[in-house]
């Protein structure tokens, strides 16, 4: 029991370190260094890249359902995407057509 509540203990301190963390040492009235505003502006579609590279490595288009639900969640996602420019409403949509499609339909 001891051992599960340092663990968590630890866990939060450093979550709120790292999220605190930036706005202490950027806080105030300074300018937001151009390095951190090109990170913002780059890591957002890179990791994003990142998931879907990861998500289809799996995938065997010479067998089962040939990739067929993951593609077309893929697409839905990107037509979401373009028509609301919401990453949430885009992401949930497409979990749901995947889930849907593995579900009932593959």
């Amino acid at each position: 029991m001891g051992h599960s509540i340092a663990i968590i203990s630890v866990v939060a301190i450093c979550t709120l370190l790292t999220r605190a963390l930036p706005f202490l040492v950027l806080g105030g009235k300074r300018e937001v260094p151009s390095l951190v505003k090109y990170l913002g502006n780059v890591l957002p579609p890179a990791i994003m890249t990142i998931l879907v590279v990861y998500c289809l490595k799996g995938v065997n288009v010479f067998e089962g359902s040939r990739g067929i639900p993951e593609f077309l969640s893929i697409g839905l996602v990107v037509v979401f995407h373009l028509w609301r420019k919401n990453t949430l409403l885009s992401i949930g949509a497409g979990t749901l057509c995947y889930m849907l499609l593995v579900q009932f339909v593959f």
